[in-house]
């Protein structure tokens, strides 16, 4: 499958105050953007650490620094994974 390149234009102020290079700057956006889709939902954890760029113990450890969890299971899945537990 190929890759799909989306251009982003920032203006060369914010560049200038980044002080990263284009590269330093696309990695990140490209980890952001993964993170906010697995966190809304519309990426699993494994295609959000793909589209990342990163392992998957990197993508979790942004994903601690973002204050957000690894998983974010229903009530009725925590209802079920109980009901299991007490059948043990």
């Amino acid at each position: 499958m190929k890759n799909v390149t989306i251009p982003v234009e920032i203006p060369s102020d914010i560049m200038l105050t980044l002080n990263e290079s284009e590269e330093e700057l696309k990695d990140h956006l490209q980890v952001a953007v993964a993170i906010m889709l697995f966190h809304e939902g519309k990426l699993t954890i494994g295609k959000a650490i793909q589209l990342s760029g990163l392992t998957r113990y990197e993508f979790e450890k942004s994903l601690a620094k973002s204050n957000l969890p690894v998983s974010n299971p229903s009530i009725e899945q925590v209802m079920a994974d109980l009901e299991t537990i007490k059948k043990l």
